[in-house]
This record gives structure tokens, C-alpha cells and sequence, in this order.
């Protein structure tokens, strides 16, 4: 699901993506609705399902459980909302909202879905930062069961079938700068999973990478920096706070 960016202005000098889980949150929100499970634990046999690369089809699967064993609606938004966020990541909600509204565009690119993500973005506040929110669309339908559906189909061999984050972001990139008539003055992306890795290879020298520390996304830059030099642009800010992200913001935006 992506929001619509007809309303967004054209003069913001920056742009921020966004991954949601392990980034914003600081758990995996797929992870966390198996609570809502009789026992909070799924069947050997569902768990069985799971095929590497599949994980949104596997997800299917284990919505469709929940719904037949009761869970409702406002028994999943309660665990969302209860998911703490990151170290750090309302203080840069709150830095990106002060800031004059010509600095900032800012992008959330999910591979959890729309309803785990609005539950927990509008319990904190934070859903009317967001300019626009790419994600697995996912809706209750009449007998009460979250169906998600993927996010769109892509032939990149590193990423899984549903979702390639570099293409989301390129494409969306391209159009922004035609609706614009220029560039961004910088990009920055802050994530920590390897499908995060897959989009920040495709920032440039003067973007910026924000890889939570030891996570794999951080890893993979790592090894990529001495497998093979030169192939990965953008400057690398790790970070453990996302306090550290907004030091590193607050420097670039008074260039």
C-alpha cells in the first residue's frame, strides 16, 4: 500500500526513509502477534509452512490461524500499540517535526503491513510525520480475519518475492525528482535488516546510510566496504540511539 504524494510540496530539501520493524520498534511486529495465539505460541505444523523467500505467504497463513482461533481485531491492535520503539526514535519523530517544513520528506518502506503499522504509528503520534507509507496492504474482512496481500512482484534475486525496498525506492525517487523538477539535496535511509541493505545500495556519495549497529544490514555494508571498495556509496552512520542519527541530521541540515 503506498499513501498518495499529490499533497506533498515540492520544495523539502531532504528526503528519510524509514523500515519499520527493529528500527522504529524495537521488536518484529509478525513476531509479536503470535501473542495474540492460544498459548502465544503457533503449531508445529503452521510453523512447518514456512518456506525461505515465502515469508509473506507464510504470514497469510498464520493471520488466517489466528482469526480462526477468535483473535480479534482490537486484540491485535492491542499488541502493536504495546511494541516499544527504539532507543532514541521519538526524540528523531520529534526532531524531523520541529524542523522547518521545507527540510524534510519523510518515507516509511515496510515489508510488515499497514494495519500492525498505523495501529502503533497513531498510538504514539507519529502517523501524520509519514508523507507516505510503503507497505503490504492489509484490511479485516467481513469475518473478522487480517488479510494481507503482497506488496507488488520485482526480479530482484536478493530480496523476497513480495517486496524489493530498492525498488520502491528508486522508483520512487524518480518520480519525486520529475514531480520536483530536481534532486533531493540528500537521501537518508535508516533501517537495520539485509532486505534495508538492498535499497541503500543504490544511494549516492553525498547520501547517507543509517544501519543500526551489528545489525545486518550494518554487517552486510561492512562486508561489502572490504569484498569489494568503492561499491557502496553512501557515507555509513551506524547507530545503537537513534539520538545519534539526529547529531548526525542536525550537522547536515545547517550545511
Amino acid at each position: 500500500m503506498a499513501s498518495s504524494s499529490a499533497h506533498i510540496s515540492s520544495d523539502k530539501r531532504f528526503i528519510i526513509f524509514f523500515d519499520f520493524d527493529e528500527t522504529i520498534v524495537d521488536e518484529t511486529s509478525d513476531d509479536m502477534v503470535v501473542q495474540a495465539a492460544p498459548g502465544q505460541h503457533l503449531p508445529g505444523w503452521l510453523k512447518d509452512t514456512y518456506q525461505p523467500g515465502r515469508y509473506n505467504e507464510y504470514m497469510q497463513r498464520v493471520l488466517a490461524y489466528l482469526a480462526e482461533q477468535g483473535v480479534t481485531e482490537s486484540h491485535i491492535r492491542g499488541i502493536m500499540e504495546k511494541i516499544p520503539a527504539t532507543p532514541g526514535m521519538i526524540a528523531l519523530f520529534q526532531f524531523l517535526r520541529t524542523r522547518p517544513p521545507q527540510d524534510f520528506e519523510v518515507v516509511l518502506v515496510s515489508d510488515a503491513n499497514t494495519f500492525f503499522i498505523e495501529s502503533w504509528l497513531r498510538r504514539v503520534g507519529a502517523r501524520q510525520l509519514f508523507h507516505r507509507i510503503f507497505t503490504n496492504p492489509a484490511t479485516f474482512n467481513k469475518d473478522g480475519r487480517l488479510v494481507m496481500r503482497p506488496f507488488h512482484s520485482h526480479d530482484c534475486p536478493r530480496c523476497p518475492d513480495n517486496m524489493c525496498k530498492q525498488v520502491i525506492v528508486r522508483d520512487y525517487l524518480a518520480r519525486r525528482t520529475q514531480e520536483r523538477g530536481r534532486p533531493y539535496q540528500r537521501v537518508f535511509y535508516v533501517g537495520d535488516g539485509a532486505n534495508d541493505f538492498c535499497p541503500a545500495l543504490s544511494l549516492g556519495s553525498r547520501d547517507v546510510a543509517f544501519p543500526r549497529r551489528d545489525f545486518p544490514m550494518h554487517r552486510l555494508i561492512t562486508e561489502t566496504h572490504e569484498a569489494m571498495p568503492g561499491e557502496f556509496k553512501a557515507v555509513t552512520v551506524p547507530w545503537v540511539s537513534a539520538e545519534e542519527v539526529v547529531q548526525r541530521l542536525r550537522k547536515l541540515v545547517a550545511e
